[in-house]
């Protein structure tokens, strides 16, 4: 008898947590409009144009970044309008579903809807997955999806948050044979759907926004690998990643990391701590260590001062148009 009591109270404790955790978790709605537009690229600073045939989720590159909790639904919907030329299409990387149901391509005119319950927690990459996918993907529709974790134990709170998403930027969007075939079709990087986009340095205009922190805080960034063809060397120039979560995962974690290899179609949560100094500002400059990449567009610099920003890095600010 006691030995049953002691199994009968067990199953009632998981039952109790299995509750608990359904409690908390919530469904989450996200509606994306898929929008062929052009956008703003600094195409010119390696040889193309400054401005890019784009198509987008929402009007922008990348698209919104979407964030829920492990354990949450999230019922998302993707429209494409009848004005617009092409089938589109949704595949989420956090997304365990039918590939020939949810992600089906979504004509013009017409939309898509389904849920997905995010069940691994960490930061995943989602794209258009309409063929020919490689020409989706390089003009400009892919994004990223956090699911932060239920367990913190071993995931620090940060101060700030920055999401950077870097692409092959090819000139000719319309020659998606050329991206496959020809290595040198492609003739910059493309961080968060600009050349250079957060580094004054190495662009003569100088008119680029930055990443920004106090001295002493931990900046959290949350990196996604959208090249069509190559690995990223990603490093913090003047600076140790403190932590690496592998795919944003924290059972996933690594410390004191020079640099870490992001794969294509990967994504990776890296940790930086700033410099505590007298200096008025120190600058880290967060790279792609491949020469060829990171001279051609792969450089953002994050700047350490005491007047930071206290916007940057926080709520919407954790993309910098």
């Amino acid at each position: 008898m006691h030995a049953f009591k002691k199994a009968a109270m067990a199953i009632l404790g998981v039952a109790a947590l299995v509750s608990a955790q359904q409690a908390f978790a919530k469904t989450v709605k996200v509606t994306m409009t898929a929008m062929e537009v052009d956008i703003a690229t600094n195409g010119k600073m390696v040889g193309g144009e400054d401005t890019m045939a784009a198509w987008t989720f929402d009007g922008t590159v990348p698209g919104k970044p979407v964030r829920v909790e492990e354990g949450d639904t999230v019922d998302f919907t993707l429209i494409n309008p009848a004005t617009n030329k092409n089938d589109h299409a949704m595949d989420f990387h956090a997304a365990q579903v039918s590939v020939l149901d949810e992600f089906a391509p979504v004509k013009p005119g017409t939309e898509k809807h389904f849920k997905f319950e995010a069940k691994v927690p960490g930061v995943f990459m989602y794209h258009c997955g309409a063929g020919p996918m490689v020409q989706h993907i390089a003009r400009g529709m892919y994004g990223v999806i956090i699911v932060e974790p239920k367990d913190k134990k071993n995931y620090p709170k940060a101060d700030r948050e920055y999401v950077l998403i870097q692409q092959q930027y090819f000139p000719d969007v319309e020659n998606y044979g050329a991206m496959l075939n020809d290595a040198n079709a492609w003739k910059g990087s493309l961080i968060n759907g600009k050349v250079l986009h957060y580094d004054p340095v190495h662009d003569p205009k100088g008119d680029h926004d930055v990443m920004e922190a106090k001295p002493g805080e931990r900046v959290r960034i949350f990196f996604v690998n959208a090249n069509i063809n190559l690995p990223v060397a990603l490093h913090p120039i003047a600076s140790i990643w403190d932590r690496v979560y592998i795919n944003g995962n924290p059972k996933n974690q690594l410390v004191g990391i020079q640099t870490y290899n992001v794969a294509v179609a990967e994504a990776v949560t890296v940790d930086l701590v700033t410099p505590v100094n007298d200096k008025a500002a120190t600058g880290i400059a967060i790279v792609d260590h491949s020469m060829n990449a990171a001279l051609r567009g792969a450089i953002s610099v994050l700047v350490s001062k005491k007047d930071a920003d206290p916007k940057k890095g926080k709520g919407e600010l954790i993309i910098l148009k």
